[in-house]
């Protein structure tokens, strides 16, 4: 360490604030607890079935009859709440069991509510996981070739929103990217009598590689092309500032960016933009089956890796993390 002009050394040595696991613990800045975490599901139809996911290892698909051992573990380790996918027992072109009374879906959601769980129960609306397609929504055609059509999506999202509010969600998350979705999903779910169920917009997400491991699990990938053309284009990062800024302005409630780790920047600008509002990140498949692969070959410590991207998420600004990694990390923090 060099003198100053005095000659004298200078007396701030931030290495001083290092110097005890106790200290660093007490001037740390950043700080992860498993409140922060929202574990995602996989729920399909069936009975006593708990598929494990290749591409996500630690990860599996569950049927409803085994959510009650699921949930109490969850609850256990502090954590606060989860998110729903649904793999249906049949697909069609418009995904109708996304909107059923005896939707996946909607039979998981009471069932929870029926366990008396206090967990926050937030379901995901869309419908690629429901389309025969793989799409986000209804085909129709753009200069000839096929394409989701918006205006006719809104219409089914609705559906689906106000199916999982009489199921009993407790929030609705909206994931299909399409223009004017949070105002409709507004509407009808105030129509219905839903004033009180909020909405988590992710109002960035991107049309990202890192989606592949998420596709096997909830059997989602699209028969014919990809999802560019509702989905963010990953080069842009002030079209996300547009999209928020939309979203809000038509009354979501909470916003998230998808995908987190590659998006940071994104994080922060969203979370600059907007301070007062809460802000989630969703540390995607891809993201968690890097690491998990990575760990397996024995050229990380997984749980360090994992616990520095979950932290480096929330320090980009996120104030909650969607994560598979949340029973583990849950686990690692705190017991």
């Amino acid at each position: 360490m060099s003198a100053d002009a005095s000659g004298q050394f200078p007396s701030v040595r931030l290495r001083r604030l290092r110097s005890h696991s106790q200290l660093r613990e007490l001037v740390r800045e950043t700080k992860l607890d498993a409140g922060d975490f929202i574990l995602p599901l996989f729920i399909k139809h069936g009975q006593g079935q708990r598929l494990p996911i290749g591409s996500m290892p630690g990860q599996s698909q569950i049927t409803v009859d085994l959510l009650k051992e699921e949930i109490a573990e969850i609850e256990a380790l502090g954590i606060p709440a989860i998110i729903l996918f649904g793999i249906p027992e049949h697909k069609d072109a418009v995904g109708s069991d996304a909107y059923s009374d005896t939707g996946i879906i909607q039979q998981a959601v009471r069932e929870i509510k029926r366990l008396g769980s206090k967990l926050l129960v937030m379901t995901d609306v869309c419908f690629c996981e429901f389309t025969d397609h793989g799409h986000c929504g209804i085909i129709g055609h753009r200069h000839g070739q096929p394409d989701v059509d918006n205006d006719q999506t809104l219409e089914i999202l609705v559906k689906e929103a106000v199916s999982h509010a009489q199921a009993g969600a407790d929030l609705i998350a909206p994931s299909g990217m399409m223009d004017g979705m949070i105002q409709a999903l507004r509407q009808g779910l105030d129509a219905a009598g839903f004033t009180h169920i909020p909405i988590m917009s992710y109002a960035a997400k991107y049309c990202s590689a890192f989606y592949g491991p998420f596709r096997d699990a909830a059997e989602s990938a699209p028969k014919f092309g990809d999802r560019r053309t509702y989905q963010m284009d990953p080069a842009n990062g002030r079209e996300a500032l547009r999209e928020v800024a939309l979203d809000l302005a038509e009354g979501a409630d909470i916003l998230m960016v998808k995908p987190a780790l590659s998006y940071l920047d994104v994080i922060y600008r969203v979370k600059q933009a907007h301070p007062e509002v809460p802000l989630a990140a969703y540390n995607v498949s891809g993201e968690y089956a890097m690491i998990k692969a990575a760990a397996a070959n024995g050229w990380i410590d997984e749980q360090r890796v994992a616990l520095e991207v979950l932290t480096s998420i929330k320090r980009a600004g996120a104030d909650m993390i969607l994560t598979y990694f949340a029973k583990d990390a849950a686990r690692w923090l705190h017991f």
